[in-house]
This record gives C-alpha cells, sequence and structure tokens, in this order.
C-alpha cells in the first residue's frame, strides 16, 4: 500500500497531545512510558519515544509541517520539541482506558484507607469494600492528577459522615542523647499511646504506638531539646498485620 511521504504510520501507541498558538502537535510513545519519563524513572528517550517525529495527526501518520514547529517553537529540531510536548502535553487515552485507571486508583484509594485506619467500634480495619461503599455514599469526586495517598488522606475525614473510622495509631522510635533524655521525655510522654519498649544504656530509646496527630509534636520536642542530635523513625503506620479483618 502507498503511503505518502509525509504520513508514517504506527501501532499500539500513546498518544501525547499539545495545543499551541492554534495548531495542533502530536508524538507517539510507547504505552506506561510516558508517566515513566514524567516521574523521572525512565531517562533513556528511545525507550519512550517510537518516533523522534512530530505529528500534527498521530492516528493518521501526519507529520506536523517545518514552518508550523518554526513559527511555534522557534525550532525544527524534532527531538527537542518531541521532549517540550512528552513534558507539558496531555496524554490521549481511550474512554475504556480511562475508565479502567479510575477504577483501579478507586480501588488503591480504598486501600490504602483501610490500611491506614480502624473502626473506632471495635478497634478492627474496614474490609476494603466497605471503604468503597462509604466512598461512594459520600459522592467522592476522583482526581486523576493527585497520588491515592493524598486523595486518601483528604478523604478520611469525609467518611466519618458514614463510618466509625479513625487513623490507626503510629509506631514510631524514639532515641535521645542521655544528656537530654529525662526532659525530653517528660514532655513527649503525654503524646504517647502505648510505651512498648525503652532502653536507658547509652542513649535513651524508646519504641511507642501514638496517635497520627501526635507525631509532629514529638518531632518537634526531640529536634528542639536535642539541637537536632535526636531522632523520630516511623516503624509502622499501618493497621497491624496481626489484627483480623471485621468481615
Amino acid at each position: 500500500m502507498f503511503t505518502p511521504v509525509n504520513q508514517v504510520r504506527l501501532t499500539n501507541v500513546a498518544i501525547v497531545r499539545l495545543k499551541k498558538k492554534g495548531k495542533r502537535f502530536e508524538i507517539a510513545c510507547y504505552k506506561n512510558k510516558v508517566m515513566s519519563w514524567r516521574n523521572k524513572i525512565e531517562k533513556d528517550i528511545d525507550e519512550v519515544l517510537q518516533s523522534h517525529s512530530v505529528f500534527s495527526n498521530v492516528s493518521k501518520g501526519t507529520l506536523a509541517k517545518g514552518k508550523d514547529l518554526q513559527k511555534v517553537f522557534g525550532s525544527t529540531d524534532q527531538t527537542a520539541i518531541c521532549k517540550l510536548i512528552l513534558a507539558t502535553g496531555q496524554l490521549q487515552v481511550s474512554q475504556k482506558e480511562r475508565k479502567f485507571e479510575a477504577e483501579s486508583k478507586l480501588r488503591d484509594i480504598a486501600t490504602t484507607i483501610a490500611e491506614m485506619c480502624i473502626n473506632t467500634d471495635n478497634n478492627l480495619p474496614f474490609p476494603v469494600e466497605v471503604i468503597q461503599t462509604a466512598m461512594k455514599d459520600v459522592k467522592f469526586s476522583l482526581k486523576p492528577n493527585r497520588s491515592a495517598k493524598q486523595q486518601a488522606l483528604d478523604l478520611i475525614p469525609e467518611l466519618k459522615q458514614e463510618l466509625p473510622i479513625a487513623r490507626a495509631q503510629m509506631r514510631v522510635r524514639v532515641a535521645i542523647p542521655e544528656a537530654k533524655a529525662k526532659d525530653i521525655k517528660k514532655k513527649i510522654e503525654p503524646m504517647v499511646a502505648t510505651l512498648e519498649k525503652e532502653d536507658w544504656e547509652f542513649d535513651y530509646e524508646m519504641v511507642a504506638r501514638i496517635d497520627p496527630g501526635a507525631y509532629r509534636g514529638i518531632v518537634d520536642a526531640v529536634a528542639a531539646g536535642t539541637r537536632g542530635k535526636g531522632t523520630v523513625d516511623i516503624l509502622d503506620c499501618k493497621v497491624q498485620d496481626n489484627v483480623k479483618t471485621l468481615e
């Protein structure tokens, strides 16, 4: 089949589109590589671009005109323009792909909440399905450009309208130089929910469970009292694995 010289046919492609100064420009990428490039996971541009050409329409295989590239980008350097479109353009996805991605992200948000929270009536974690139902009840609106964890943290207060839910306690290790230990311990003890272990050999070390809202106060107290020489490490911020899920 004859293909005009200004047309290139590509298959199994992810399209990134940029509209600028009344013109449409597109680049052809490998599926699943666009976000890897944007997240700086993939660094080889040849692993991202199916072609170093700039198109006006990838689906039709129509290449962008050189005069349009010069007018809009001030250059005809195809690779440089591809990188610009890759960074600032809009990734085109089909309705089916968009639906799958949305459902997957909603599931991720619900799973994150289930891992981070407990039912305050019985101190047990919620099944993911219960969280998903509550998300629908509060009419949660997915934000595609925000991470699942960010949206989960924002959503927890809203879910309190439907569920007896609260963040699970965090497990932390606090280490304080011996000379400052007694004074700082007195300051942070009211913020500790459960003291699991403490060790006075050499420097003072404490392993404890705390409410998430107390974390910043403990960090600030240790930092101020030790001039940055003490540490507060998060050991676990999820529901304990040995607790059975309430069905």
